[in-house]
Formats: C-alpha cells, structure tokens, sequence
C-alpha cells in the first residue's frame, strides 16, 4: 500500500531536483513519487526517466506539455493511488526523520481506522545563511485527532500553506479539486478549497518540509510577484468567488474564521504589492480589487477593510515603510 503520494512537478528543474527527489525516496516502498515533466527544456524529462528506471516500484513519470504549476499538480493528483497525497516542489526537499515520523503516524491511524482528512506539519524556510520554521502549536492540538472546534487562533506569519498540509487523496478527487493552468500562486487554492469539506485533522510538530528561498527567478520574489501581479489578483478573485466564508459561521464557525482569515492574507499581499509598484495603472487595480470584494461580499469588505489587509489601504507613504518593517519582523520574503 501506498500511503503517500508525492506529486513533483518539474520545469527547466535538472540542477537540483535530485536533491528533492533522493530526500522522497527515503520513505521507500510505503511512497509513491509522480514525476511531472511540465514540457522542460532542458535534462529534467531524462533525470526523471532515469528514477524511474532505478525505482520502478516508487517512481511514476509523466511528461506532458506546459501547463503551469497548478497543471502538474493536476496531473499528479489525477495519478495519485495514495492514500494521502502531498504536493513538492522540485527545488524544496523534505526532512527525512520528520518523514518517517509523517508514515509512523498515517500507518497508525490507518490500522486504528481513523485516517484523518487532513495532516498538518511545520514548514522551514531555508534561505542562504538562516532558517526560519513555521509552526502551529499555539493554534492546533498535537498529536492527536481533532475537529474544527478546537482550532485557536492563527498568528499572522503561521496560515497553512501547500507546504504545510497533507490531505487525504479522497477528499480531493471527491470535491474534483482542479487548479487553473498557466498561472502562478495556484498552490492557495489548494490548500483553501477543501477546507470547508476537512472534518477531521491532526497536526504533528515536526520540521517537514523545506522550502527554499534565494532564486532570483522564484514566482515569491517580490519584484517577480510584482511582474506576475495580475495572476495575483485572478486567484485572489477565484478564491474570493469559491464560497462566502459566513455561510458556515452557525455550522463551523473556526472554519468560517479561518477563510476569512485566508482571504484577508491574499487582500493583503495583492494590495501591498500593487502599493509597492507604485505605479498608475496599479494604483487603479488595487481600487478595483478591493471594488470587486465589496460588490461580491459586503461584509467580507468590511472585515478586511477593518482588518490586516486594510492597512495596505493607508496612503502609500505609511503602508509601504509599515510594510518593510513587518517584513524584517516576520521574515517572510
């Protein structure tokens, strides 16, 4: 049995996708690898070939034209026999202890009948010289199987990402979790979508996975982002257009909490970023963005507004220092 399934996806990536790969390959027969080759142009369609070669029992390749980041999640997810699949991206690794401890702990709740719809782990950013980890502690029970109603509350630099969750392959091809192709910043999605559908999770304190930070072509460097700020906005929009957050308020209200937790986060990040452009035309899609969310959910507007992404509204001589301060504080990128 497979009880996880790694989904790779691989562009232009043969100078250190190895290193991602052999770190996969430490949870030997109880993983299963899919390789996604997003139409690359360089060695990488061949390295992949050549792991599956050597471990045909572990290693699934799938070479296909270039779809995007969201694509190739798409494609793994599709060929994902797992029961718990998780998304890697081929120039992050994982730590291999906290990997075993990850499989000990699936095993156990597998043969104790009580597979949870959703693991959570700490993340590392690994940036050249320091690191910083993201944990959960202060916000979710360890070890154990929990609900909703025990979650606390998240700190502003803790929200779940990609890199942090671990959901049960069933719930997502039952809710037909499908990201948009041939654009960036879809791995939000990801992790938003299937919340309202998680019931049960379990969160364990170990340092997982490793998120690399340094490239300069990297889509979270920020004049990167600052270029790409168009895709920005379309998933905020999406994400924004999926579910009104208060329609589960009286059923699950710590949900309800953390979407709007989420969209407030992807407010905040546009708007910043469109603030620190400081552009005319940018200016004028931040009005627009924050137009969209009042017209599409009033009270939504008015929580943000009163919230962290609504300091991003301050003249651009207050937002912007206020943000560089966060970030040194915060440390994100």
């Amino acid at each position: 049995m497979k009880y996880i399934s790694f989904a790779v996806p691989c562009y232009n990536s043969e100078g250190y996708m190895k290193h991602c790969i052999e770190t996969l390959l430490k949870g030997e027969e109880d993983v299963e690898i899919i390789l996604v080759d997003d139409g690359s142009k360089d060695k990488t369609g061949k390295i992949a070939d050549e792991y599956q070669k050597k471990y045909p029992n572990i290693v699934k390749v799938v070479h296909k034209e270039n779809g995007g980041h969201g694509s190739g999640v798409n494609k793994g997810l599709e060929l994902a026999t797992g029961l718990y699949y998780k998304v890697v991206d081929s120039d992050d690794w994982v730590d291999e202890n906290a990997l075993k401890i990850v499989l000990d702990t699936i095993k156990r709740l597998h043969k104790d009948k009580q597979d949870v719809d959703m693991m959570v782990v700490n993340y590392v950013y690994e940036k050249e010289g320091s690191q910083k980890v993201i944990r959960y502690a202060q916000t979710l029970p360890e070890n154990r199987v929990f609900t909703w109603d025990e979650v606390g509350k998240f700190k502003k630099d803790a929200y779940l990402l990609m890199h942090s969750v671990i959901y049960k392959t069933s719930l997502l091809k039952k809710i037909h979790l499908q990201l948009p192709e041939k654009t960036f910043y879809v791995d939000n999605i990801f992790v938003y979508y299937p919340l309202p559908y998680v019931n049960t999770m379990y969160y364990l304190n170990v340092d997982f996975y490793r998120y690399f930070i340094g490239r300069s072509d990297q889509s979270v460097n920020e004049q990167v982002m600052i270029k790409r700020i168009d895709q920005q906005i379309f998933v905020t929009k999406t994400m924004i257009d999926f579910f009104d957050p208060y329609d589960y308020w009286e059923s699950n209200k710590n949900c309800a909490k953390y979407l709007i937790h989420y969209i407030d986060i992807m407010m905040s990040v546009s708007s910043i970023l469109l603030q620190v452009s400081n552009t005319k035309e940018n200016q004028a899609k931040r009005k627009e963005l924050w137009k969209y969310l009042k017209e599409k959910n009033p009270k939504l507007y008015r929580t943000c507004r009163l919230s962290l992404s609504g300091a991003t509204c301050f003249p651009r001589a207050l937002a912007v220092p206020v943000y560089r301060v966060a970030q040194k504080i915060y440390k994100f990128n």
